[in-house]
């Protein structure tokens, strides 16, 4: 297991502290959610980017087309 070193003013290191106690967790536990969290956020707003360019390229077609097409 690795070690990293966090460097906060008090400001902000009241306010991890605080909010750590709050949802009576642990800093570390804290701070590695927060952290694989908003790594996760960005993958999925990258993922979104690509699937929404890959099917605006696709052609679109109403249900109302569509059932007729299938003889519906």
């Amino acid at each position: 297991m690795s070690t990293i070193s966090l460097r906060l003013n008090d400001r902000d290191d009241t306010i991890v502290r605080r909010y750590a106690e709050l949802h009576n967790i642990d800093l570390s536990t804290l701070i590695r959610q927060a952290v694989l969290e908003k790594i996760e956020d960005e993958y999925d707003l990258a993922l979104f980017d690509k699937v929404w360019e890959e099917e605006k390229a696709n052609e679109k077609i109403s249900h109302e087309n569509l059932k007729k097409e299938l003889g519906l």
